[in-house]
């Protein structure tokens, strides 16, 4: 992969790992190093980012296909692969209108020359950061209708904000201002299905340079998603969210990610 002005190829970042973890080329030796070794540390880390995938498709055909959403704002996207929201959107509706929010330049440089849209709908991308909600509502309401229901999608990207008050303080500022009907998708970094090898593959990605992270338990996921209408099945492994619909517990591997959707009543 050709460098990009602006980005530190020595630091390993998330974006890249899991592009890595993913099967895709868009990462440095740096990134395969630190992926390598946080595998060692917590093996089930490549299908942990593929079941993330796997989830995001259930959700945006759920979103898409039976509550009707047709807008969403996916924020810390990550690095362009297959199935991204936009594509699994307009599959189901070609009209859906999509915003994506990083601040990572290489994501950045990425998405500009790959993500496109369904012409009956539109695909747009903002350079911003999570820690200023306001600013990244202001932007996408010049691609979006605050006044028509937002799907807001954050999907591994709040585990990096790791004060608790903060990160429940940027949920709440990116929800206020959406009508009812909105839906809110989180997945979320836990230690609570594989303990310890979560927390020290975190602990490795931190000693590398890597941006802190932290893990949330139920509890505090729950507390996350207050004041929203869960989905059933609730706050659960991804592996286990709208599997099967007959029985949506189903037989899975639970993996290190709860992943929930809730709407705004």
């Amino acid at each position: 992969m050709n460098d990009i002005p602006g980005i530190d190829t020595t630091v390993p970042t998330s974006a890249r790992i899991w592009n890595y973890w993913l099967g895709g080329k868009d990462n440095y030796p740096v990134d395969r190093e630190v992926g390598d070794a946080i595998a060692r540390i917590h093996p089930d880390i490549v299908s942990l980012a593929r079941h993330d995938r796997a989830f995001l498709g259930r959700a945006v055909r759920y979103l898409a296909g039976e509550t009707g959403i047709r807008q969403f704002l996916d924020i810390g996207t990550g690095l362009p692969t297959q199935d991204n929201t936009h594509e699994v959107a307009q599959r189901v509706a070609p009209e859906s209108r999509i915003v994506y929010a990083d601040n990572d330049p290489l994501v950045l440089a990425h998405a500009r020359a790959l993500l496109t849209s369904a012409p009956e709908g539109m695909t747009a991308y903002i350079d911003a950061d999570l820690r200023d909600p306001e600013n990244i509502v202001a932007e996408a309401a010049e691609s979006l209708d605050f006044t028509e229901p937002i799907a807001v999608m954050l999907i591994g990207i709040l585990p990096h904000i790791v004060d608790d008050a903060e990160a429940t303080s940027i949920v709440r500022r990116l929800i206020e201002p959406l009508p009812s009907g909105s839906h809110f998708v989180l997945v979320h970094d836990t230690a609570d299905f594989h303990g310890r090898s979560v927390l020290d593959a975190m602990a490795k990605f931190e000693e590398e340079g890597g941006q802190p992270l932290c893990a949330r338990d139920h509890g505090q996921i729950e507390a996350l998603m207050d004041g929203l209408d869960l989905v059933p099945p609730g706050i659960v492994s991804t592996t286990r969210w709208r599997v099967d619909l007959d029985d949506p517990w189903g037989e899975a591997e639970q993996v290190a990610h709860y992943g929930a959707v809730g709407r705004k009543p």
